[in-house]
């Protein structure tokens, strides 16, 4: 894992525990905050699914733009 995506994934559960912890100390009933904890971790999980899923999209375009890189390198060396 890149260091980036470490930086990104702590900053991301940095996130969301002070969320979680903001949410259980809010003045609010129980009931009312274990609604809004269920609808902002469904939130994330979507969220969360994007980002892995433009992830993913983004590793094939850097996997394909390798091999076109590797495919020109070796006809150049054939025509050298």
């Amino acid at each position: 894992m890149k260091a980036s995506a470490k930086i990104a994934l702590g900053v991301a559960c940095a996130m969301g525990t002070g969320v979680i912890i903001g949410l259980l100390i809010a003045p609010e009933s129980g009931e009312e905050t274990r609604k809004r904890l269920k609808k902002t971790a469904g939130s994330w999980v979507d969220k969360l699914g994007n980002l892995l899923a433009d992830g993913q999209g983004i590793l094939e375009d850097v996997k394909e733009n390798s091999k076109r890189i590797k495919e020109m390198g070796t006809e150049k060396n054939m025509h050298s």
